[in-house]
C-alpha cells in the first residue's frame, strides 16, 4: 500500500513580552489583568485561537528547551498544498502562502456580539510548503516585533514548522450498513483493499452481547464479548445486535466491530444518555483467536449542542492494566464532523465542524493511566497523528461514504489498517444508534420484525 502525501503545519512555543506601564496604555499588556491570546489563520482553513503566555521584560529569552504543546495544527493534503501554492489554478503565481497571526490582549470570547480583546498587532510568516512535502522545514523560530517598531514595542515568540506526515487514505463505497467495499485512495487511483459485512442479530435476549458474526467465531471471542458487554435486562426501547466485519481481499476476516452493550433510551426519554452509553468492541485476530483492541462508547448529549458524545480507549493485553483514553469529545448530530486521534496535543483537523469535535488532547493526558501513555505497554507505538474519520450527521442522506486517514507509522500490517476502518464504521453507525427513538431508522438498520416499530 502506498501512502498519500500530507504535511503537518504546527505553530507553537508562543510567548509575549511587552512593557508594563503604571497606567496601562492602549498597547500595553499587564500580566495579571490582561491575558493574551492570538488568532491563527491559513487560507482556506478555519481560524484557530490559542492562549499566549506573558513574559515580563527583562527576563531571559524564551526557553526553547521547554517546548509547549502545539498552539495550532493544520493538516494539509496534497489538494490543500496545490491550492495554497497555486498549482491547482490556471493562473498560478509564484507567491508563497502566508500564515497570519493576530495578537490580542484581554480574554477570548465575545460580549453582545462584539469580540473581546484589544488588537496589539499582526504577524505574517511566509511558508515554503512545497519543500515540506519531502523534509521538515522551520519557517520561523524566535522573537518578532508586534505592531510599530518602537523602543517599547511588544515582542512575540513563535515557532512555525512543517514536516511530512504521510497517511493511508481509505474510503467506504457507501454507508457501512450497506456492506460496502473499502477502497484505498491515492490521488485519482482507487484500489479495493477490504470488504465489509454488516449484520443485525435477532432481538433475542439470549443472544444479547454474546454472539459474534459467523466469520469471527474463533475460540475466545464469545468470552471477550460477554465480559465487555452488558448482561443485565434492558427494559424499554433499545438498539442492539449490530456488527460489522472487515475482510481482506482473500475473504479472511481481519477486524470486527461488535455492539456489546445495547443503545437504550434512558427512562422517561427517547435518547441514549451519557450515564448509560452504548458500547462497541473492536477486535483483531491474534494467536488463533480474537483479541479486543479498542472500546468505543457513544451517547446523545443534552442541551443546545445536541451532539454525539463519544469515548474511545485502547484495551491492554493485561486485565490488570488500565485502558488509555485516546478520544473523548463530541460531534454535531445535525452536521456531523471529523473524528480525530492526534497525540501531538492539538489535533484540529482541516474539516473540523466544531473545535470540540477534533481537539482531542486526552491522548496527551490519558485518563486513568497516570502517565502520558507512552511506554506503559505495547501501545506506546501510537504517537503523532493516529487517525481521522469523517462522520455524516443526521441531516445527511445516509449515503455518505466515510473517509478514513491513518498515519503511516501506525500501520505495520493489514490488520492494523482494518482495525481503524472498523473503528470508523462503529463511530458512523453510532450516529444512527444514538438517533432519538422518536425518529425512524433506515430499513437497513432494523430487524425485519422491528421495521414497523421505528
Amino acid at each position: 500500500m502506498d501512502p498519500c502525501p500530507f504535511v503537518r503545519l504546527t505553530v507553537g512555543n508562543l510567548a509575549l513580552k511587552s512593557p508594563v506601564a503604571a497606567k496601562p496604555a492602549r498597547t500595553a499588556v499587564h500580566p495579571s489583568s490582561s491575558p493574551c491570546f492570538c488568532r491563527i489563520k491559513l487560507k482556506n482553513f478555519p481560524i484557530q485561537s490559542a492562549a499566549v503566555p506573558y513574559i515580563p521584560l527583562g527576563t531571559s529569552n524564551f526557553p526553547d528547551g521547554n517546548a509547549q504543546p502545539p498552539a495550532a495544527t493544520f493538516h494539509l493534503a496534497k489538494s490543500d498544498l496545490d491550492k495554497l501554492t497555486g498549482k491547482s489554478s490556471l493562473f498560478s503565481t509564484s507567491k508563497k502562502p502566508q500564515l497570519k497571526i493576530s495578537v490580542y490582549s484581554g480574554r477570548r470570547g465575545a460580549t453582545c456580539g462584539v469580540n473581546s480583546g484589544r488588537l496589539l498587532g499582526k504577524i505574517t510568516v511566509a511558508l515554503d510548503l512545497a519543500a515540506a512535502e519531502s523534509r521538515a522545514a522551520v519557517f520561523h523560530n524566535g522573537w518578532i516585533t508586534v505592531g510599530k517598531e518602537t523602543k517599547n514595542a511588544a515582542q512575540f515568540h513563535l515557532n512555525v514548522r512543517a514536516e511530512p506526515d504521510p497517511r493511508f487514505v481509505f474510503q467506504f463505497d457507501g454507508a457501512p450498513e450497506c456492506s460496502p467495499q473499502v477502497f484505498q485512495i491515492r490521488g485519482n487511483i482507487r484500489q479495493p483493499v477490504f470488504t465489509c459485512k454488516f449484520s443485525l442479530r435477532a432481538a433475542d435476549r439470549n443472544q444479547r452481547s454474546r454472539s459474534l458474526p459467523s466469520e469471527a467465531s474463533c475460540s475466545g471471542a464469545r468470552g471477550w464479548l460477554s465480559s465487555f458487554g452488558s448482561e443485565r435486562e434492558r427494559p424499554g426501547k433499545e438498539r442492539k445486535g449490530w456488527s460489522i466485519t472487515i475482510h481482506d481481499l482473500s475473504g479472511s476476516p481481519v477486524a470486527v466491530a461488535s455492539m456489546v452493550t445495547p443503545f437504550v433510551a434512558s427512562p422517561g426519554s427517547d435518547r441514549v444518555s451519557r450515564s448509560n452509553p452504548g458500547c462497541w468492541l473492536i477486535l483483531r485476530p491474534g494467536d488463533g483467536t480474537w483479541k479486543p483492541w479498542g472500546r468505543l462508547e457513544a451517547w446523545r448529549e443534552r442541551g443546545s449542542a445536541d451532539g454525539l458524545g463519544y469515548r474511545f480507549e485502547l484495551i491492554p493485553d493485561s486485565a490488570a492494566a488500565a485502558g488509555i483514553v485516546l478520544a473523548d469529545s463530541t460531534l454535531s448530530c445535525s452536521k456531523g464532523g471529523k473524528f480525530v486521534i492526534d497525540l501531538n496535543g492539538n489535533g484540529v483537523g482541516s474539516n473540523a465542524s466544531t473545535p470540540r469535535s477534533t481537539a482531542t488532547s486526552p491522548g496527551c493526558s490519558p485518563r486513568s493511566s497516570g502517565d502520558f501513555g507512552y511506554g506503559l505497554w505495547p501501545y506506546c507505538m501510537y504517537r503523532g497523528f493516529v487517525m481521522a474519520a469523517s462522520v455524516e450527521g443526521e441531516g445527511g442522506s445516509g449515503k455518505m461514504a466515510p473517509l478514513v486517514e491513518v498515519g503511516v507509522q501506525q500501520v505495520n500490517c493489514t490488520e492494523d489498517a482494518a482495525a481503524f476502518v472498523a473503528l470508523s464504521a462503529a463511530l458512523d453507525l453510532s450516529m444512527d444508534a444514538c438517533r432519538l427513538f422518536s425518529h425512524k431508522l433506515r430499513k437497513e438498520l432494523c430487524p425485519p420484525q422491528d421495521i414497523l416499530l421505528f
